[in-house]
């Protein structure tokens, strides 16, 4: 099972409907003390069961007693939203870790957010922080149909800069004409299937370093990727050397050889086993550094990333 960072055990104390298939969960302290603070684009691990789920934190960051999550129902996923949409309801309690961010919102003078259905979870707070900061912003949000667009009544406040695409009645998002039309200096931030941010990620090529963010819920595939090979790391604190065997991951190796690593999602999408690297070439796997994170070459992924040089040394 994987481990949940340490955090709180909190109490739901409202479940609402937002759309269709979509449920929002407000967490509270059951002495309804203050809970940690958290910035726009943080996410929390949730334990459901004998799983652990990462889910996008998406109410007002300036509210010291509640936290809350949107949980879209997936039939086909991996039972994480089944058992929060079919077993949760207030008065249960759940453990949450604390609140961690590989999505953060930088300054800038506009933005341009682009969501795909249950994507809009964490561009929620920052919309929020923004429209309060007097920046210029639009909305894009896309999802098959209608129905499927979550927490209407809160974009309400952004009149016509809110612009939404249900799929059936426009087709796609046009996001090479959203992106022509932005502000050169804006900061885009994308978040919502796969298919959505890589198109967007090919839309945004020509912008401007650093000025395209996405959060992915589910790993990035890269059809470039070879077979797995086999490579050493070496432990910088104690100088031992381990082998990691073919289709083995580092954060298994190192939990086989007695030194457990935090880590939560293992898909490389949470980030709660970074670690750093002293030396060494890496395989980037994971689907939350930028590409200036990677080719700095200083941390990496220990549960999908691998070694691209016979040894890679570990900062720890």
């Amino acid at each position: 099972m994987p481990d949940l960072p340490t955090g709180l055990a909190l109490q739901v104390v409202a479940r609402q409907i937002e759309a269709e298939d979509v449920v929002s969960y407000t967490l509270a302290r059951p002495d309804r003390g203050p809970l940690p603070p958290w910035a726009p684009g943080a996410h929390v691990d949730v334990q459901l069961g004998d799983a652990v789920r990462q889910y996008s934190l998406c109410g007002d960051p300036a509210d010291r007693t509640t936290w809350r999550i949107g949980v879209l129902r997936e039939p086909d996923g991996r039972g994480g939203s089944r058992y929060l949409h079919d077993l949760v309801r207030p008065g249960s309690e759940l453990e949450i870790g604390l609140p961690r961010n590989n999505f953060p919102l930088v300054d800038a003078r506009h933005y341009v957010f682009v969501a795909g259905g249950i994507g809009i979870t964490p561009l929620l707070p920052m919309i929020r922080v923004v429209q309060a900061s007097g920046a210029g912003w639009s909305l894009h949000y896309g999802a098959r149909r209608r129905s499927r667009l979550a927490f209407l009544d809160e974009l309400a406040c952004g009149g016509s800069r809110v612009r939404l695409h249900p799929e059936d009645e426009y087709g796609l998002l046009p996001l090479a004409g959203i992106l022509a039309a932005a502000p050169p200096d804006a900061q885009v931030y994308g978040c919502g299937p796969e298919p959505l941010l890589d198109a967007l990620e090919r839309a945004g090529a020509g912008r401007p370093t650093g000025s395209l963010h996405v959060e992915r819920f589910r790993p990035r595939i890269d059809p470039a990727a070879g077979p797995d090979q086999a490579f050493d790391v070496l432990v910088a604190s104690t100088g031992t050397t381990l082998r990691v065997g073919a289709g083995v991951s580092v954060l298994d190796t190192l939990d086989a050889a007695g030194l457990p690593m935090p880590s939560s999602c293992r898909e490389g999408t949470c980030a709660s086993c970074e670690t750093a690297v002293l030396a060494g070439e890496i395989d980037h796997r994971d689907s939350v550094l930028s590409t200036a994170e990677r080719e700095s070459g200083k941390t990496m992924m220990i549960c999908v990333s691998r070694a691209a040089s016979p040894l890679l040394v570990l900062d720890l």
